[in-house]
């Protein structure tokens, strides 16, 4: 076994069990824990608690392995694996016996609880005391010599030299049959802090039928790591102030195990929508084409030439709707018209604005006025049609709302100007003729 972490050295664990995938609980978890570590220049561990063989699989440990890497919660040691290690399980579980905490039981080896009263100071819900008469004789090491989840967990914490064990309260009742272990095998106690509960909007424990509750399902709804973090991180912590929005930094800085509360946390996807768009519109423009390409590629839109010859072209249309846009998805389904000869046009939208055959000879005048101008730029363009609006004696919405559909198909779209200038002159033209 390792030596004890110095008393001023920080390490933090997140343990998860690949029985599933990556639970946004575990996720809320592990970012904790990270921040802790960073803000303390610690050291954070990966270990995969996979001793259930008949749950567990590589499928899942991948899963959970690849949704840490997408939250940018990288580990600095690790992932160690518990079923690599079932030999120190039990040596330690035979050392046990040998001193009379333990003792064997049909095959299996339980622990011998000790009367008295177990008491503890969280740093979450504060003083936690039990009386031993209320834990049972626990199972240590099953009859097939697998160890059970008490003993693998405390022998890895000692091992490693954790400092603070920051898990979910629903391990508040496991802590003092642990701590028993720890007493028993000679380690000193690391720091317990238990974090609240997350809640559906319902109040119940969040699970499926609130809707998705896998960090990869929010990754494939388009939902940004720096978004999932910071809501992530207020789940169930608060600054003491009303500041929302912490880029890394800033959170490293000013998380604190004081600051986690005791009460449930409530798990709104409102919420966690508002924050997305927020970081959508905040993010340097390269961040977002990086995350923004494979969104492309997945319908077939993406073309090399955003990276190169057409950049300038693509900011602009990613700034066009970056106002507007939600999630990821949102990029490639409204900029398709860009992208594709083909537009789908709304029908209620063509039969306003575009029915009437005055209309359309408007718009066909507008192309005119539109192929004559020397510039192709914002304020020429917005000049021809505010004058052909003041020469034919209409308001100019008379037409911009059919040029808007005419272009897009759609009633509702980003600035018919800034419309005009991506499509470029002759595009711009040619679908105004065809209206």
């Amino acid at each position: 076994m390792s030596t004890p972490a110095g008393p001023s050295e920080v390490r933090v664990r997140f343990a998860p069990s690949p029985t599933g995938y990556l639970h946004v609980g575990g996720a809320r978890t592990a970012l904790f824990d990270w921040l802790f570590a960073r803000q303390h220049n610690g050291t954070f561990i990966l270990r995969i608690e996979d001793t259930d063989v008949e749950r567990s699989s590589e499928e899942m440990t991948r899963g959970i392995l690849d949704a840490m890497t997408w939250l940018g919660l990288h580990w600095d040691e690790g992932p160690y694996f518990q079923s690599k290690r079932l030999d120190l399980y039990r040596e330690l579980a035979e050392r046990l016996v040998s001193g009379g905490h333990a003792y064997l039981d049909e095959g299996a080896i339980r622990f011998r609880v000790p009367e008295g009263r177990v008491t503890y100071q969280d740093a979450v819900f504060g003083e936690i005391s039990v009386e031993s008469d209320t834990i049972e004789n626990f199972v240590l090491l099953r009859s097939d010599k697998h160890p059970t989840y008490h003993l693998s967990v405390v022998v890895d914490d000692i091992d490693m030299r954790i400092s603070h064990v920051i898990r979910g309260a629903d391990h508040i009742s496991n802590t003092p049959k642990q701590i028993l272990l720890y007493r028993a095998l000679g380690a000193s106690l690391p720091v317990f802090a238990h974090l609240p509960l997350i809640l559906g909007p319902d109040k119940t424990r969040l699970s499926k039928r609130h809707g998705a509750t896998s960090v990869s399902a929010y990754q494939e709804q388009g939902i940004l790591p720096e978004a999932m973090r910071n809501f992530l991180a207020l789940l169930g912590w608060a600054p003491g102030n009303d500041q929302e929005m912490f880029d890394d930094e800033a959170l490293i800085q000013a998380f604190s195990l004081q600051g986690i509360s005791k009460a449930n946390a409530v798990f709104n996807p409102e919420k966690l929508a508002w924050f997305n768009a927020q970081y959508i519109a905040r993010l340097p423009h390269d961040k977002v084409v990086e995350y923004l390409r494979p969104e492309y590629a997945k319908v077939g839109l993406w073309r090399d030439s955003f990276e190169k010859e057409d950049r300038e072209w693509f900011r602009s249309l990613i700034d066009l709707y970056r106002p507007r846009a939600k999630v990821l998805q949102d990029f490639p389904r409204q900029s398709r018209i860009f992208l594709t000869d083909h537009v789908e046009f709304d029908p209620t939208a063509v039969e306003k604005f575009l029915k009437d055959e005055t209309v359309r000879g408007h718009l066909r005048r507008l192309a005119d006025r539109l192929a004559a101008l020397p510039e192709f730029n914002h304020h020429s363009i917005e000049e021809a049609v505010r004058g052909l609006a003041n020469e034919l004696g209409v308001k100019p919405g008379v037409l911009m709302n059919p040029a808007r559909v005419a272009l897009t198909g759609q009633s509702v779209a980003p600035g018919l100007f800034d419309v005009m200038v991506l499509f470029g002159r002759e595009n711009t033209v040619q679908r105004l003729r065809l209206s």
